[in-house]
């Protein structure tokens, strides 16, 4: 059953969602929710089949799934709450989150800290302007990742990648691995994008040619991709006159950088630093909006998971610390009831911190008067805190009683305190 209110809500259960809302716990918030668009926890990782995950954190060299799952093992573990299949829609900077789900339905969740872990997605052919014709078969390599290691299915027989960024390169070994030819990698810069281990393992171990300060001068096919026109490029990135070549294909791949995925964290109020296109965040990971934290590859692009991890547990432990807080904050105050013969007391809440230094003073006016002797009594959950004698009590006439610094420790466990004045 999910909750009106949490202490800590987490958008996104990739490694950095995961790792944030394990630290949560640990420090001590009792309500954790991790919401995920996807229908299974661990993000893009469990796309991602290949080894080299985990060698900071467990020093082991995992394939994704196997990283993610230890962080989600540990999670259900600390009993963290999960919203699958659930899309968030908005963020306010009250931290007030509206999502909809295909079984929840629409919510509307409060938390006292949140963190953002969105991650990235990828730039598309839109974005970088490759010109030619529109025929299928150009997709991400982080599409492509998906449909042969998570749905068994090969989107082309004879590949060409645009960029060497790391998911281009690892999926340039993943393809002839599965028998595909790859014509080669063509990056328009005059170096590397990636890290040098993927371009050694997945480029140079099996003879796919890189080529630097190149790129795809336009797409060539009606139906489906025929080829590409490859051009290289100067400093300037104009293309070179007569270095133009066609290189036949039937697919082409993108893999030309990463986007943080902020729509929620500017509808948040979030401000976003316009070279990383993540948020500006403080050494403990909170955004200038109080109480929303971000963390992992939505902030910017990591190199490895063991990163995103490790800002992760950061994030998470910093919202934890200002969940715990809010919720002192929240309790802080207990209200102060008038009782059957009681018209008003002031003042109305107390402050539960105020009788560490010194007694606190209540005023009140009795309904109807007492002429007798009366007791003034203050009881929380049905326990008598403290009391005072009078000889009479009329509604005209104030009547004055202290709430004693000796009852510092009771008046934390009440959910209120109940004035009344009684006969004797």
């Amino acid at each position: 059953m999910i909750k009106s209110k949490y202490d800590v809500v987490i958008i996104g259960a990739g490694p950095g969602g995961l790792a944030a809302a394990i630290a949560a716990k640990q420090q001590g918030a009792q309500d954790v929710l991790i919401i995920e668009r996807d229908l299974e926890l661990g993000g893009i990782l469990q796309q991602c089949i290949h080894n080299g995950f985990g060698l900071e954190t467990f020093k082991e060299d995992l394939p994704g799934p196997s990283y993610a799952q230890h962080f989600i093992n540990d999670a259900l573990a600390l009993n963290v709450e999960t919203l699958l299949d659930t899309m968030v829609l908005d963020i306010t900077p009250q931290r007030r989150i509206y999502a909809s789900g295909a079984r929840s339905g629409f919510l509307e969740i409060d938390a006292r800290a949140i963190v953002l872990a969105m991650g990235c997605r990828e730039r598309t052919r839109a974005q970088i302007r490759i010109p030619g014709m529109r025929p299928s078969g150009v997709f991400t390599a982080g599409t492509a990742q998906r449909w042969v290691n998570v749905e068994g299915y090969m989107p082309g027989k004879r590949y060409v990648v645009l960029g060497s960024g790391d998911i281009g390169m690892i999926m340039a070994r993943r393809l002839t691995l599965e028998g595909a030819q790859v014509e080669g990698v063509l990056e328009v810069m005059p170096f590397l994008t990636g890290l040098t281990r993927n371009y050694v393992q997945c480029l140079m171990d099996f003879d796919i040619p890189l080529h630097l300060s190149h790129t795809v001068k336009r797409v060539i096919g009606r139906g489906r991709v025929e080829s590409i026109e490859s051009v290289q490029v100067d400093e300037k990135w104009n293309p070179i006159a007569g270095s133009e070549k066609i290189i036949p294909c039937d697919t082409l791949l993108l893999s030309v950088g990463l986007i943080p995925e902020n729509e929620l964290s500017k509808k948040a109020g979030v401000l976003i630093d316009p070279i990383t296109g993540g948020p500006f965040v403080d050494d403990r990971f909170e955004t200038n909006v109080p109480g929303i934290f971000a963390a992992g590859n939505v902030v910017h692009v990591y190199d490895l998971v063991d990163w995103v991890s490790e800002a992760g547990r950061q994030a998470g432990d910093s919202a934890a610390r200002f969940a715990l807080i809010e919720r002192r904050k929240e309790t802080r105050h207990v209200p102060v009831k008038p009782g059957p013969n009681v018209r008003y007391i002031v003042p109305q809440t107390i402050d539960r911190e105020s009788l560490a230094t010194g007694n606190v003073r209540m005023q009140l006016r009795v309904r109807q008067p007492i002429e007798s002797p009366v007791w003034v009594e203050i009881r929380g959950n049905d326990n008598l805190i403290t009391r005072k004698g009078e000889l009479y009590a009329r509604p005209g006439e104030i009547i004055t009683l202290e709430i004693p610094m000796k009852a510092y420790d009771e008046v934390q466990l009440v959910d209120e305190l109940v004035i009344d004045v009684v006969k004797r």
